[in-house]
């Protein structure tokens, strides 16, 4: 496989939260639920999964009528999803080169 490729974060709903924090500071959990779309618990498994390898951060904010969770890439996230993306650029490249008979 391409040096770079990581097949934990190349899990859809995984590589979608990766890519959809990536141009972001703090992301909101409902922007994630509905961008995906996918249910608070299954969205909320991924996020413990990402956080678990370090490459996400989670936070609960309270506020006057309720509270948030904000979600952020870390920058071990940051450097793995820039290195799987690459990779996979490389992938589609090589797959998109003339055939050598």
């Amino acid at each position: 496989m391409d040096e770079g490729f990581n097949e934990f974060l190349h899990v859809p709903a995984r590589l979608t939260i990766v890519a959809l924090l990536a141009p972001t500071n703090w992301t909101e959990f409902g922007f994630l639920r509905d961008a995906i779309p996918t249910s608070d618990s299954a969205l909320s498994k991924h996020l413990s999964s990402l956080a678990a390898k370090g490459y996400v951060e989670i936070r609960k904010d309270k506020y006057v009528g309720g509270r948030r969770t904000l979600v952020r890439l870390t920058s071990d996230g940051r450097h793995s999803f820039r290195g799987h993306a690459a990779s996979l650029e490389r992938i589609v490249a090589a797959a998109r080169a003339p055939q050598r008979r």
